[in-house]
């Protein structure tokens, strides 16, 4: 069993200026991991909006855990909060925006796994 405590991640500031605490990620986890994804948990302070980017190849998912907020996707923007689930197709460019008074936060699911040169910046 892999067990990962969200108090035990390390904050790494992401390209798009979100917090990010990578939780599985089979390129970078020192324990074997069988999985071609990876995950992460986002944070995006009140009134922020992340800077808009795409990925290469990787498709991405995310889901809101708490807040509220806009996403954006190419020409396409939706009101999103707890519960809803965002597909990002390669290529896309995306942010979100957190129109709420408490931090945005949501998981990130990439596929294949999160690199650091998989994104870049619009």
């Amino acid at each position: 069993m892999i067990l990962r405590k969200m108090e035990n991640l390390k904050e790494i500031s992401a390209l798009d200026d979100t917090i990010i605490r990578e939780m599985l990620n089979p390129k970078h986890d020192e324990t074997p991991l069988h999985i071609g994804y990876s995950l992460a948990h986002a944070t995006l302070p009140a009134k922020k909006i992340s800077l808009p980017h795409r990925f290469k190849t990787a498709s991405e998912v995310y889901y809101i855990l708490k807040g509220e907020g806009m996403m954006h996707v190419d020409n396409e923007t939706e009101k999103v909060g707890p519960g809803d689930t965002i597909y990002i197709p390669p290529r896309a460019v995306q942010s979100i925006e957190n129109t709420g008074e408490n931090d945005l936060e949501f998981l990130c699911i990439v596929y294949p796994e999160w690199q650091p040169d998989a994104e870049e910046l619009v």
